[in-house]
């Protein structure tokens, strides 16, 4: 039998398609055997949460009695499985370098270790991260409605492991983590940033934290906060250049108001507070409390001294 037409149309989409893969790197991967399996991370992260918040999901009923073996069981899968995934993701580096892969298994193995060992380290902080919560949410009843419920500890549990990951400069791996948890929550932290502790969001729906932002201790951030970069310095080429310092320091005891925008690399003072709506592009000192007016935006310090700082709002 002959081709209907509709089988002559679908060759002809098919070869079309096929074409466009001709040549072309980054977008498919064709023939390569060495890229990590989103499923298989995402399941990871999964029990890693079963790790940091031990019978949250459900899906284990944990007691006294047989939490030993529950952890061992969880730290025994993640580290098989994720070993497997980093050696994935490190070998894709070695060929877009074009280096060996021949130490990938070994290095991905010490990574993975030094996660693990992470972990008491990061569940301290995200117990102060709870802590943050309840005590800056007057509408939070108890810590167990915060864990299950609040995007915020999420999108914050899941940037403290990709971070462990990022410092190991493993790639693909704490983008996907991160972009998981963003597409989740509405919440985007580049693994990148460093957080410190007692870390709360309150209710968080766009924001946005960068790459190279510095957090401090007990900083508390309202929903479509971006902390973001001002501008991208470009080659002689006009492509961006890539890395150094390009988003804000939040020092110790900020609070940042909704839809407060801030950019570059600029310091927010300790104590300082960022009203709603807010757009800052210079740095603020501590203590000072910066508020919008028509065209200008009027910072008050400690000692209600008033200077009038211009900015765009």
């Amino acid at each position: 039998m002959g081709q209907t037409p509709t089988d002559k149309s679908n060759e002809a989409l098919i070869r079309s398609l096929i074409e466009t893969y001709q040549g072309d790197s980054g977008i498919n991967f064709i023939d390569v055997r060495n890229l990590p399996v989103r499923e298989k991370i995402l399941h990871i992260m999964e029990m890693l949460y079963e790790l940091l918040f031990p019978g949250y999901g459900g899906r284990r009923q944990v007691t006294r009695e047989n939490i030993h073996f529950i952890v061992g069981d969880l730290i025994c899968h993640i580290r098989s499985d994720l070993v497997e995934q980093i050696k994935l993701a490190l070998q894709y580096q070695c060929r877009i370098e074009n280096c060996s892969t021949s130490g990938c298994e070994q290095m991905a193995e010490q990574v993975t270790e030094r996660l693990l060992f992470s972990l008491p380290e990061v569940r301290r902080k995200l117990k102060a991260d709870v802590e943050a919560a309840y005590e800056g949410d007057p509408a939070a009843k108890s810590f167990e409605e915060i864990v299950i419920s609040y995007p915020g500890i999420m999108a914050i549990a899941t940037h403290r492991i990709a971070h462990e990951l990022y410092l190991s400069e493993v790639p693909l791996l704490p983008r996907l983590m991160s972009e998981h948890a963003h597409s989740l929550t509405g919440i985007d932290i580049h693994p990148g940033a460093r957080i410190g502790n007692k870390f709360f969001i309150d209710h968080g729906t766009g924001v946005v934290i960068g790459e190279t932002c510095i957090i401090g201790n007990n900083v508390k951030i309202y929903q479509g906060v971006t902390l973001g970069a001002l501008s991208f310095p470009k080659d002689e080429r006009g492509r961006v250049i890539k890395g150094g310092k390009r988003h804000p320091t939040i020092e110790d005891d900020v609070t940042i108001y909704a839809e407060a925008t801030l950019l570059g690399d600029i310091t927010i003072g300790k104590g300082a507070v960022i009203s709603g709506n807010a757009w800052v592009k210079e740095s603020i000192p501590p203590g000072a409390i910066v508020a919008p007016a028509t065209a200008q935006s009027r910072v008050r310090n400690a000692k209600e001294q008033e200077l009038i700082v211009e900015y765009y709002i």
